[in-house]
Parts: structure tokens; sequence; C-alpha cells
């Protein structure tokens, strides 16, 4: 079996832009959205747009990157040897801006990051297409969606502190109606 190259690279990624703030020596602010106190979306209309994506790199903690890094590796791994490299990597991008953007448009603040929205893109995806694509030939089992969708409830309770409540319905709502449109048009067959 090959190394899972996408998968592996976000990671990577994610832990490289991650080492400052779970050093405790502040978030590079070149990868949050926006500076912050700026304009809205300021930075990205100046020319900056990969602040569309790079704050899905940056985690508050050690408890943060290992929550999302365990489910990038276990989700990001099966959907890139389902769906290929290419589908992932396409897959991450898009739906990390999307939850990005949602995140800040609906709370004009550019102090979030994580891989979750991602994480919940993939958690839906899969979920939806366990439940309505036979061929997909992966499923997510009962017990690691509730515990998922407990998580996502709980997070907007408050009861966790400041977390991307936003990023996560968007990442959310994008991976099942991928997924349910993916499912619907085509069976999945491994890439090559």
């Amino acid at each position: 079996m090959r190394l899972p190259f996408v998968t592996a690279t976000f990671i990577a990624l994610s832990v490289l832009a991650s080492i400052p703030s779970v050093l405790g020596s502040g978030v590079l602010t070149p990868l949050l959205i926006n500076e912050p106190r700026a304009p809205f979306l300021a930075s990205i209309a100046g020319g900056e747009a990969w602040r569309v994506v790079t704050p899905m790199f940056v985690h508050f903690g050690i408890l943060h990157i290992a929550f999302n890094m365990m489910w990038l590796w276990d989700l990001g791994r099966a959907l890139e040897r389902r769906r290929g490299a290419a589908f992932l990597a396409i897959f991450i991008v898009a739906t990390g801006a999307a939850a990005n953007l949602a995140q800040y448009a609906i709370t004009q603040s550019p102090l979030f990051g994580g891989m979750s929205g991602v994480v919940y893109a993939l958690l839906g995806y899969f979920w939806i297409q366990g439940r309505i694509n036979p061929a997909f030939g992966i499923a997510l089992h009962q017990s690691t969606v509730i515990m998922m969708l407990v998580w996502f409830v709980v997070c907007w309770t408050g009861l966790v502190g400041p977390i991307a409540n936003w990023a996560h319905t968007a990442g959310l709502v994008i991976g099942v109606a991928w997924g349910f449109l993916q499912g619907r048009s085509a069976p999945a067959r491994p890439p090559g």
C-alpha cells in the first residue's frame, strides 16, 4: 500500500503552521484570513488570496491539532484511496476555503483556525455516500457519526470555549451536499 501523499502533505503543513501557536509564541498572522482590525477581506482583496485557505492549517494547542489530524488521517486517507489524490486535494481546498469564508463572513473575526471544517465535510461526505451509494464501499459506523454530531452540538453550546462553529456547520453541510450529489450521479470506483 502506498503512502497517502495528499493526506500526509496536509497533515505536515498543519503541523508546521501550528508550531508557533502550540509553543505559545502566537499565530502567524499571514495565515489568518485577514489581518486583525483590517476591513472585511482587505488582505484578500489586496492580493493575498492564500488567506482563503490557510486558516485551516493553523491550530491552537496540542489537542486541537491532534483531534483534527487524527480524523484527517483516518478519513482523508480513505477518501484518497477511494477517489484519488487529485480528488482529495480539491475536496480539502474547496471545503476548507468555504468553511473559512463562512466563519469569517458570519463572525467578522479573523481569529480562527483549524482543519475541523474539512473534517466535518469529510464526515458529511462519508456519512451520505455510505447511506445512498452502496458501490462507494465505505460506510461510517453509526457510533462515529453520533459521536461527531454530539460533539458538533456541544461545541455550539459554548461549553468548550471559542470554537469556529460556522466553519464546522459549513463543512458539514457542504460535505453532505457533495456526497449526496456525487452519490446520486455515479458510483465510486477506485482510482486508476
